[in-house]
């Protein structure tokens, strides 16, 4: 069975979408084609909305700021996780980000563990660049986010 993972695309007027890059030491030095929206895994029988909701203020450090979440439906990346996301209006200061963080040994085979953030930055950045920046999948969120807003 695939992962399945729910996050948000945030927006402003522009507009501007906000992407996060992912942390730890396999994404260190990645940058077009690596960055997300702010998602993250649930459980089998778990709503995706609600774990949308979570995830983003698991990622980023702050609650979800939005109001009315507009449907973007799903898409599957190269991996086989399938991914669900909604988009809001709303603002995020990318200086505050503070993102959980996961532990990992690090390095391989050494016998340490190491924490690293979930998400390392955040940006807000226009469509065209959303796209450049964004796992190839992820970026059909920011065409159907367009779309809805004509």
């Amino acid at each position: 069975m695939s992962k399945r993972s729910a996050g948000i695309l945030l927006y402003r007027p522009g507009p501007q979408v906000l992407v996060v890059h992912p942390g730890g030491p396999f994404f260190k030095n990645k940058d077009a084609g690596a960055w997300t929206i702010p998602k993250g895994e649930y459980a089998p029988g778990e709503d995706p909305r609600a774990a949308a909701l979570r995830e983003f203020a698991e990622e980023v450090g702050t609650p979800f700021p939005g109001a009315d979440l507009l449907e973007l439906g799903e898409v599957k990346q190269r991996n086989g996780k399938l991914v669900t996301a909604w988009a809001a209006e709303g603002d995020f200061d990318t200086d505050a980000l503070r993102s959980n963080e996961f532990e990992i040994e690090w390095p391989p085979r050494s016998g340490r563990r190491r924490s690293f953030p979930e998400v390392d930055r955040a940006l807000w950045c226009d469509p065209d660049t959303a796209r450049e920046k964004l796992i190839a999948a992820q970026a059909a969120f920011v065409d159907r986010l367009l779309e809805q807003l004509g």
